[in-house]
């Protein structure tokens, strides 16, 4: 979440005015994240989260994701859910953006993960990807393997500003993804950015999921992959075998996992680091002078992919293939 475009009270009130919500107590933007502008939102009905959608966020594609927040809802998946106007619509326009209001979800996310928290995950994002296969929309994952490439050339020219050096390592990672990225895996609705601060608990146990504006359609053992980046690696940067086993383990007593889908995890697991090294690599390059957005360090992504560059099997996250009977 961030805030690049800033409303005014008057716009509140007004944009307000178009819901059964009463009048507004208070709108004060939240500066975690870096796509959209968001705004915790209070009504004498209670709070709500408003957010206008950026321009990295194509208005088409809002459908699936207000209509997947509602299809999982349905289906057992606590999350936030988007609020219809007294005309019947979800989404509208806030100074000259899309926007939506969804409600809020209680909970916090862990600002330090414990191992109970990774066992939560793993069993909260199986039942994510099982609830997701009745969804009748898709949207294509402009962010996977083929999204690479043109996000690497935009911040070539720069990248070794960062780290000396990085632009080749980054070339040369590429290379080899492109040629190995595996195409028959299992696949269908991926959270795809189900990061700690996307995650709530209460009491220690998981209370919902929020923020579903990457979701799209990918292989299912990608978003696994994804998640065992975010959540695995401790602050100095090792990895903790420990909560990946737990992660990996809960996860497939909810959907089991292949032996294909194993095999390929640290393939998947070096895709998902160059992902994300690259797009805050691109967001560290051009955020906006002023932005009130807090930018992410892409070389936290560069130590994860060399950590998975030298992984062979899954055995070496902590999960012994032989104990879930392949």
């Amino acid at each position: 979440m961030a805030v690049y475009t800033e409303v005014s009270d008057e716009d509140v009130r007004s944009f307000v005015a178009q819901y059964p919500l009463g009048e507004v107590v208070s709108c004060k933007g939240i500066a975690e994240g870096v796509e959209n502008s968001n705004f915790l939102l209070v009504t004498e009905s209670g709070p709500f989260i408003l957010t206008l959608y950026e321009k990295r966020v194509d208005p088409a594609d809002l459908p699936f994701f207000l209509g997947l927040m509602e299809h999982l809802a349905a289906n057992g998946v606590t999350c936030p859910q988007p609020v219809r106007a007294r005309d019947g619509e979800a989404l509208r326009t806030l100074c000259g953006r899309p926007a939506v209001l969804v409600t809020f979800l209680k909970g916090m996310w862990p600002r330090r993960i414990l191992p109970e928290h990774c066992a939560g995950l793993g069993a909260g994002l199986a039942s994510l990807h099982l609830a997701g296969a009745g969804f009748p929309l898709k949207r294509r994952n402009a962010l996977s393997v083929q999204g690479w490439r043109p996000l690497f050339e935009a911040s070539a020219p720069r990248a070794d500003e960062v780290k000396p050096g990085l632009r080749d390592a980054l070339a040369a990672e590429l290379d080899h993804l492109e040629r190995s990225w595996p195409a028959d895996l299992p696949a269908g609705v991926i959270h795809a950015d189900l990061f700690p601060d996307n995650v709530f608990f209460r009491d220690g146990k998981l209370s919902g999921l929020i923020d579903f504006y990457f979701a799209c359609d990918d292989l299912l053992a990608y978003d696994v992959a994804i998640c065992l980046n975010a959540w695995c690696f401790e602050p100095d940067g090792s990895f903790n075998i420990t909560k990946a086993r737990l992660l990996l383990a809960n996860y497939a007593r909810t959907r089991p996992l292949s032996a294909a889908e194993l095999a390929a995890l640290p393939l998947l697991a070096r895709g998902s680091a160059i992902r994300f090294l690259l797009t805050r690599l691109y967001d560290w390059l051009n955020t906006p002078a002023g932005a009130m957005v807090r930018r992410k360090d892409p070389l936290e992504y560069l130590h994860k992919l060399r950590f998975h560059q030298q992984v062979r099997t899954v055995a070496e996250y902590g999960l012994d293939p032989a104990s879930l009977g392949l």
